[in-house]
Formats: C-alpha cells, structure tokens, sequence
C-alpha cells in the first residue's frame, strides 16, 4: 500500500510539471503556413508479429476510397450534410442501419450491432466528421471516418458477445460540440463500456526530428522519428487503453512488407482525467472521460508532426500508405479484442490488486 502511494505522488509530480511547462502531447499552436506537399520516405521494415484471422486483413484501397470521396471542406451546413449522406449510404452497404441524431448545433450519426451476449456491455469506435474552413481534413478526419467504415465493413456482421457500436461526430472543431451532445443522452452510457475515439491518424514522417515532444514527456518515445501511433487514454480504465498493447497482430494474407508493417504504438496513460495535462482533453474522447465512461484517442499526434494541420495542405496526397494501413489494422485487431472478450475495462482500486 505504501509503495502505491509513493508511486502515486511520483506521477503527480512528473505531471504537474509537464503541466507547468506549458507545452504538452496535443498543445494547440498557430497554424503553419501553407506548404507544398512533403515527400514520404519509404519506411523501414517493422517486425511481424502475430497472425490474426485473415477475414479481418483491413484493405488499404477502400480506406484511401473514403478519404478520396472526402476531399473537400466540411464546414458548412451543406458540405456537413453531403457528407452525413456518402457516410450513410456506406455503412447501408455494410448492412447497418444509421441513425441521424440532430443536436442544436448539428447532427451525429449513430449505428448499433447487437451482440449475443445481453449482459455485455458494449464498445463504441468514433471519429469526427467536420474539419475547419479551408481545410479538406484529409487527415483531420477522413482518415478516422475511414477506419470507422473500415471497422464497420468487416465487424458489422460479425457475431460478437459485446455490442458493437458507431459514431460519426459533428461539430467537433467548434468544440466537441457532437460528443458532448452523444454523452448527454444518460441512458446510452448505462450499457457503454468502452470507446475508442480516432482523430488523425493517417500522416507519417521518417526523417529524424520530425516528430516534436512536449518537454519532460513521462514515458520514453518508441521511436525518433514520426512513425508511431499514439493512444491516450485515462488511468481509471486501463484495461482499455491496454487493449493497444496486444493489438500488433498481422493478417497471414498480407501482400508485402509495405502492407504488413504495423507502426509501433506509444500508450499513454493520463492521470485525474487530465485536469493536469488539459490539452489532452482535446477531442472526442474528453467527454466521455467526464462521464464515467473509458475512452482512448487513437492519433498520430497532430500538429506535433505534420505540416498540414488545419491548412489547404491538408489532401489525400499527404497520407501515408503503409502507416495509416498499419493504424487502420491496429484499431481494428483491438476493438476485436475488446468485443470478444467480455472483462471488466474499469481499472481496479489498489485495495483490491493488494488483496487478489
């Protein structure tokens, strides 16, 4: 007990002081200024680890599809609403049902695959839709609608015990305006266990330094260059944010190496539902924290790393192939995981890991 509790005022200071410098995981800067599109290197060959069931082997063709069908501004009412369309015409592919659910300020996009287990609570993936004026999202957030539809397409008929549920946001760049309207509806949160929350996670860089770090970062980096994936979550529900520790699993029908290579990924925990560290309170995921409810946000670290952040720059040509492939695969193989397994995704008190 008393370890834990110097463990705890430990990470209390290493926080606040990360917190006092003012230059935190997701600081919001100025927005660059326009720039050309950068050349991708060719990444270097990661370790293949575990096979996982082909018919899961997410497709790189469809999730530059979507981000090609979404490459204009979705900023006004009307742009907002093309895209509510070509979302939901997709996801009726897959054979879901869509539900547009209006908000004073705009309108989310819900769906729900129920599992065979009643008394299994469910997992929510979700991303934003919108992006700022002027700005394509490429990015920000086609790249995390594209994995929600990816998701969609090969776990909608999937027979799982936990349910299995979607969310398009709206308005989260005027202020996670969508998010906050989906978690004020109490009744849904009563059967949500877990969310996992996508925003940005399609850039990539190889090229030493091109990655920036808030200073004192708690954890050490996997790697000096941009070619990782983040996944934030809140220390109450570290089961879920674990998830991502087991995810590096890779489909035996894997083309080549290019398609294969899953990029590392850094888990960072957050303590005190970031009251410390408020700018990883950014997106999507923050909501739910205020809840009750665990949830991750899945990222390649916005503007600590690409250029084109909230810019025109902001286009299909700016993906990076292999890495939002591999981010793709990751999210998919752990939200699998998640619904296969019906464990308890609420960390547990100390009490009770001195006593077990």
């Amino acid at each position: 007990m008393k370890k834990w509790i110097w463990l705890m005022l430990l990470l209390l200071v290493t926080v606040a002081v990360l917190g006092s410098r003012g230059n935190t995981l997701f600081e919001q800067r100025p927005s660059p200024g326009i720039v050309e599109s950068i050349p991708v290197e060719t990444p270097q060959p990661q370790l293949e680890l575990k096979k996982v069931d082909d018919t899961l082997q997410v497709s790189t063709d469809k999730l530059l599809k979507h981000i090609q069908k979404l490459n204009f501004q979705r900023y006004t009412t009307t742009e907002r609403s093309l895209t509510r369309t070509y979302i939901t015409t997709e996801l009726k592919k897959f054979g879901w049902k869509p539900k547009l659910e209006k908000f004073s300020e705009g309108v989310n996009i819900f769906a729900e695959r129920i599992g065979t287990n009643k008394g299994a609570k469910a997992i929510l993936v979700a991303a934003h839709y919108d992006t700022v004026a002027l700005s394509p999202g490429a990015d920000d957030n086609a790249s995390g609608v594209a994995v929600v539809l990816e998701v969609a397409r090969l776990l909608g008929s999937r027979p799982t015990p936990r349910t299995l549920q979607l969310a398009f946001f709206d308005q989260e760049e005027t202020g996670l305006l969508g998010s906050q309207a989906f978690v004020s509806k109490t009744p849904r949160l009563q059967n949500l266990d877990g969310a996992i929350v996508m925003d940005m996670v399609g850039y990539a860089c190889y090229t030493v330094g091109c990655q920036k770090y808030p200073a004192g970062l708690p954890v050490t980096p996997p790697s000096d260059k941009g070619d990782f994936l983040a996944v934030v979550g809140d220390t109450e529900h570290l089961p879920l944010l674990n998830a991502f520790t087991s995810s590096q699993f890779l489909p035996s029908s894997a083309l080549n190496k290019q398609e294969s290579n899953l990029p590392p990924v850094l888990i960072l925990p957050i303590p005190f539902k970031g009251l410390l560290t408020p700018d990883t309170l950014r997106s999507d995921h923050a909501p739910f924290w205020y809840q009750g409810v665990g949830a991750v946000l899945v990222t390649d670290t916005a503007n600590l790393r690409t250029p084109h952040y909230h810019q025109p720059s902001d286009v299909p040509a700016t993906i990076e192939r292999s890495f939002f492939t591999g981010a793709a695969q990751i999210v998919v193989n752990a939200t699998s995981n998640l619904l296969n397994k019906n464990k308890v995704l609420q960390s547990q008190p100390p009490s009770q890991v001195n006593n077990s």
